[in-house]
């Protein structure tokens, strides 16, 4: 049987690939049942897209192989600490667990720990460095939005 090592090991390969072709040292698997689903590697520098993370290129293909979004029966395991965004994708997802090799301190002297950014969206939104704005803006022809939403996924459900 596979173990965590072997996982995060399998990780860690798919980042120092992708670094020596170019790209960030990141990589990411999904595993559900003891077998990897899903792969994936940071492609910001590649794709010059900001989400392009190995995390969230994961999860997309692990999606997409198990024909579902809802991966709860999964587990992810990543080379380095997962961003705040990542985290949320997985929190999402469903993903019953994740398991990383390198942590933000060990990513800080070479400027790819996320820890400055986890604690900036700690701080409430009046006192973070973005600014944050709720403005209850509707549509005459649809003032609720999301209640009618709703109304068309019960009217698909029904029939």
């Amino acid at each position: 049987m596979k173990t965590e090592d072997h996982f995060l090991r399998t990780a860690i390969a798919l980042a120092h690939a992708n670094a020596t072709a170019g790209g960030r040292p990141f990589g990411a698997v999904v595993v559900r049942g003891g077998e990897i689903v899903a792969t994936g590697v940071n492609d910001v520098i590649g794709s010059h897209d900001p989400t392009a993370h190995a995390e969230l290129a994961a999860i997309r293909a692990a999606s997409q192989a198990l024909g579902s979004a809802d991966l709860s029966a999964c587990a992810v395991f990543a080379s380095g600490h997962p961003c705040p965004m990542c985290m949320a994708a997985m929190r999402l997802a469903g993903i019953g667990s994740v398991t990383y090799a390198y942590s933000n301190e060990d990513g800080e002297p070479h400027g790819l720990s996320t820890a400055a950014l986890r604690a900036e969206l700690a701080r409430p939104f009046s006192e973070q460095s973005m600014t944050i704005r709720h403005v209850p803006a509707r549509l005459d022809t649809c003032p609720d939005l999301y209640g009618e939403w709703r109304r068309w996924q019960d009217a698909r459900l029904t029939g």
